[in-house]
């Protein structure tokens, strides 16, 4: 109690400062709340590295789409991967179809069977369950799942 005394006269004569303790419960006030914000940030950059790879998923199917209404109805065979960037699809004789854009870290492999076409698209930040988006052209949706779970088994 006297060292508390002792703080408060030396304020009354004029000393200016922080003592130990009102800076250490700042420092211990500004960790909690860095503690809470670190994994909402970290969410959110997943999320939005999950955003970027619909977008691109959705942008493929409608180049497709576009290319397949060009080609009276017939799915071009423009399957096989594509990266980040500007990317022609082409068939294997090399016939470009048009262009998709592809935003950086994100991978599409577009397969074509038919007349239908599934698109899967991943983005190198994004790991784990989930990290996989396919759009199939049978339903017209869009779902995330695990690779292994999108990848049909060998027997």
């Amino acid at each position: 109690m006297k060292s508390v005394q002792t703080a408060l006269n030396r304020r009354k004569k004029g000393e200016k400062g922080f003592t130990l303790v009102e800076l250490l419960v700042v420092v211990i006030i500004i960790g909690i709340l860095a503690a809470v914000a670190v994994p909402i940030y970290l969410n959110q950059r997943k999320s939005a590295w999950k955003s970027s790879v619909e977008s691109d998923v959705k942008n493929a199917s409608l180049a497709i789409e576009t290319a397949t209404t060009e080609s009276n109805g017939k799915v071009p065979a423009v399957g096989g991967k594509y990266t980040e960037g500007k990317k022609d699809l082409k068939d294997s004789a090399n016939k470009v179809y048009g262009q998709i854009t592809i935003t950086k870290d994100n991978t599409l492999d577009i397969t074509v069977t038919g007349n239908t076409y599934t698109i899967k698209g991943t983005n190198s930040n994004v790991t784990g369950d989930g990290s996989v988006c396919t759009y199939s052209s049978d339903n017209g949706t869009i779902s995330w799942g695990n690779p292994a779970a999108t990848t049909p088994a060998k027997p």
